[in-house]
């Protein structure tokens, strides 16, 4: 049996990888920003990161999954404006925070379910951690890499730098992020450019505020996953994972913060999925190409030829390996579409053939391929998580299950140990570890109900011009088992943009 290697972004190269505590894994992932709906890139991550879990625990660990969800926290972006995407959105569709962010939570677990993502172990929030935030940022003042202007409280990168390898992660220097970073308003309280906010202090009109030592205020983005991460998962463990657009600053802060918090690296393993285009395009608002999954889903936007189902999706992406490019595009959407059909007909037929006591091949050759190709299942699997092998593996072994359904196979040209092997193998790794299910299973008519209801919510807010849900269409939904609830447990109203 071959070892698990996987890609550590930290010294980019592979590595055998050896949980802390033998047979327990800990892995945390950066969750959804729940200021929104769930888009096509937020499908990578989530399915690339559900897989990993599914082959960790098939070979034989314990693993505590932590994602959170993002409901709080002054997003400081490279190139961008800081902004509080969570206040942000409440004003404009006229909720209260707390509200927008139950709805958007709602819809990307009901997203993350069409996907037959497996839930993670523990899914915190940063307002439900706003404790542990608030006494992290105390150990990082008391140790001197922390300062406190006008109520907000800063990270000293310069400082940091001095005895740490700041931007070794994302392959940055200290010196150029020096040069490079761009003057973003309250950067003039700053002490370096590149310093980043822990806590910054509420304006009289900011909606969501705590009381901290510096004054009311809000946590950084940053110093919410050290706090859940260390929180549930100690002060070192196994793997941080999420896209490859966090690297920096996202996951260069967390290293910093939780470095001088707990006295040494917080995390052994960091492994990044790779991004997402569209017809060779960048995803992004700037594009206008953005494609949220209800309309992946439905086919309602004009990128999208057609509605595409959760499965097909799923499948595409674990055609390409995780860590390269993967461009959308309706050709490539209705090839895995057609290419799941045929893969799909082969496993059920696969599971209906009738085993064979035959000892000894009736074709010794064709009983070796196939000992070959599944064999070699587990060892792409453990070469850091190459999905795209084992399918073109799946994908080779077809025409030998169809050979035996149309008797062009003789039923005992393997032996039955053979047969019962690639039986065990396919159902293991299509569907336990790969978490693929029929189609027919995934769309039970409920998502057809949703998708139309989705469209019409869509066609409504642009005709009122507001984010306004009807009557009618909460109603529906609500008969069709969908229950949303506020953060009191009451009824809540439900829309799209």
């Amino acid at each position: 049996m071959s070892q698990l290697k996987v890609f550590n972004s930290y010294t980019r190269q592979k590595e055998v990888f050896k949980s802390i505590v033998d047979g327990h894994v800990g892995m945390y992932v950066c969750g959804p920003t729940v200021s929104g709906e769930s888009h096509l890139g937020h499908a990578r991550p989530y399915i690339t990161f559900d897989i990993i879990y599914r082959y960790l625990m098939h070979l034989g660990n314990k693993v505590r999954y932590v994602r959170n969800i993002t409901d709080a926290g002054h997003f400081e972006e490279e190139g961008r404006e800081a902004e509080d995407k969570i206040s942000k959105k409440a004003v404009i569709e006229k909720l209260e925070p707390m509200e927008l962010v139950q709805k958007y939570t709602n819809l990307f677990h009901w997203a993350m379910l069409q996907f037959n993502n497996v839930e993670p172990n523990i899914e915190p929030t940063a307002t439900g951690h706003i404790v542990e935030q608030l006494n992290m940022i105390e150990k990082i003042i008391e140790d001197g890499y922390a300062y406190v202007v006008n109520g907000s409280v800063y990270f000293d990168v310069k400082k940091y730098a001095e005895t740490h390898e700041y931007g070794k992660l994302s392959g940055r220097k200290i010196d150029d992020l020096l040069e490079t970073t761009r003057e973003l308003e309250g950067q003039d309280e700053k002490r370096n450019k590149q310093d980043f906010a822990l806590w910054k202090a509420a304006p009289p009109e900011h909606i969501m505020r705590w009381k901290s030592p510096w004054g009311e205020g809000f946590p950084g983005w940053h110093i919410e996953c050290s706090a859940m991460a260390t929180k549930y998962l100690g002060h070192e463990f196994d793997i941080h994972g999420g896209g490859m657009d966090l690297q920096f600053p996202h996951h260069e802060s967390e290293i910093a913060q939780s470095t001088i918090c707990n006295g040494h690296a917080p995390v052994r393993y960091w492994l990044h999925n790779n991004m997402i285009t569209i017809n060779g395009r960048k995803m992004g608002k700037s594009y206008n190409n953005q494609i949220m999954l209800t309309q992946m889903f439905s086919g309602d936007h004009p990128l999208l030829e057609k509605g595409y189902s959760p499965m097909t999706i799923r499948f595409f992406i674990l055609q390409t390996h995780y860590r390269s490019t993967l461009d959308f595009g309706n050709e490539a959407l209705l090839a895995a579409e057609k290419g799941l059909k045929r893969l799909w007909e082969a496993y059920e037929t696969l599971q209906k053939l009738p085993a064979t006591d035959n000892a000894t091949p009736a074709d010794a050759e064709l009983d070796e391929k196939v000992k070959k190709l599944t064999g070699e299942f587990e060892e792409f699997m453990n070469d850091d998580f190459n999905t795209a092998k084992v399918l073109a593996n799946m994908f080779e072994l077809v025409p030998v299950i169809n050979g035996i359904k149309d008797k062009h196979i003789a039923a005992n040209a393997m032996s039955a140990s053979t047969f019962a092997l690639l039986k065990s193998s396919f159902k293991t790794y299509l569907e336990d570890i790969l978490g693929m299910r029929s189609e027919n299973e995934t769309n039970n008519g409920k998502l057809d109900g949703v998708m139309q209801l989705v469209i019409d919510m869509r066609k409504e807010a642009r005709g009122k011009k507001d984010y306004a849900t009807s009557d009618k269409i909460r109603n529906q939904l609500l008969e069709m088992g969908i229950v949303l609830k506020d953060e009191k447990g009451g009824e809540m109203s439900y829309s799209f943009e």
